[in-house]
């Protein structure tokens, strides 16, 4: 089920029922407990929208415990989001791991990795990562008073440490797996804690004018197009988003091209082949230039990956195109966003590039996504 951002007292309603299916009767609870001071987040996912999605449980647990010091055990390169997204008092640089398939393993730095966890004397270390049992042999390895967290398929935990696990809520959203990790292990909840958000500050407020106007973009009148994923098969054909583009323009909205500047090959084929007018800020925006891009726009209509996130977290209007991802997982409802998926037999799969003939990223077809974009732009 997606995150709802209707009532929140149903949300939260529905995120408790779901708590008690996964709790066990008898269970200890770390998060309640003041002697649990210094806790370490395993958390090694590289995108943005896991970061996003992480947000809500951090800013439960620093509301209920602000004396708790957390440390996020991740990768280096994402210091600059941990820091804007704020809750996190230390950033442990991650060298990687046999079994975690998002870096290549750094051996050498294993045992400096190891040494500098321990030597925070945490108290928890709870696995945060997912489906992954290798995830918990590193979160076994920090040196942790206590350690707990997802239990995915196939892991057993260690003798006397089963309270601590909440077996993987493989049917939940993102957002509400991690809010039920951290109800199991005592955190309480409230009406307000599936809510995502994004910092800026009053100066990136300036500087998004500064873009807006040097772009001659005003705010509702243009719709964001964002062709890139960190996957082949979670990237809608540039074809389907040029038809998508025309059809928009001819309706009267500037179309907007977003990605990162390794992404500037994909929007420079989608401008040729758009053949209409469209201002391309492919690798010219930062973070917060991006989240103020989104929440200005008409709607934003782009793929399963971190600026969907982003755009739930800005309140923007979107139409997110599923191919193999799954929108249990991923998805927003709500009447100011849709989410798209194929309808096809083998969706949701877990591939990187199709092995067959990618027969997803032609079931959701342009007319289809500009009668959601329609749909949105009215609510």
């Amino acid at each position: 089920m997606a995150c709802d951002p209707g009532q929140p007292a149903q949300r939260v309603s529905r995120l408790q029922r779901a708590g008690r299916g996964y709790l066990s009767l008898v269970r200890t609870v770390p998060l309640s407990d003041p002697s649990t001071r210094r806790v370490a987040l395993v958390r090694l996912r590289v995108g943005l929208g896991d970061l996003l999605c992480s947000l809500p449980a951090l800013r439960a647990l620093h509301r209920h415990r602000p004396d708790i010091e957390v440390t996020l055990v991740t990768w280096p390169e994402l210091g600059p989001v941990v820091a804007r997204l704020g809750h996190v008092h230390h950033l442990l640089p991650f060298p990687g791991h046999e079994g975690i398939p998002e870096r290549r393993a750094d051996p050498e730095r294993w045992a400096t990795f190891l040494a500098d966890a321990r030597g925070h004397a945490f108290d928890l270390a709870v696995q945060c990562y997912g489906d992954n049992p290798t995830a918990n042999t590193v979160a076994a390895a920090l040196g942790a008073r206590l350690v707990g967290g997802f239990s995915p398929r196939g892991f057993t935990p260690a003798p006397g440490t089963e309270p601590l696990h909440l077996p993987y809520p493989t049917a939940e959203h993102e957002v509400r797996r991690h809010l039920l990790l951290f109800q199991h292990l005592g955190l309480p909840l409230t009406v307000e804690d599936e809510q995502l958000s994004f910092p800026v500050s009053p100066e990136e407020e300036r500087a998004h004018e500064i873009v807006l106007a040097g772009a001659g973009l005003r705010p509702r009148r243009y719709a964001v197009l964002h062709p890139g994923a960190s996957s082949p098969t979670r990237r809608w054909p540039v074809a389907s988003y040029a038809e998508v583009a025309r059809r928009l323009h001819r309706e009267g909205l500037r179309v907007v091209l977003t990605g990162s500047a390794a992404e500037a090959g994909l929007t420079d084929a989608l401008v040729r082949r758009a053949g209409v007018p469209v201002v391309d800020l492919c690798g010219r925006t930062d973070l917060p230039g991006l989240a103020l891009l989104l929440r200005d726009s008409a709607v934003l209509v782009g793929n399963d990956t971190g600026t969907a996130h982003l755009a739930a977290a800005v309140g923007a209007r979107s139409v997110t195109i599923f191919q193999p991802g799954d929108p249990r997982r991923w998805g927003y409802d709500g009447a100011a966003t849709r989410a798209l998926t194929p309808g096809v037999a083998c969706a949701p799969c877990p591939h990187l590039e199709c092995p067959i003939d990618f027969r997803c990223s032609r079931a959701t077809t342009p007319d289809r996504v500009l009668s959601a974009a329609r749909a949105v732009v009215g609510a």
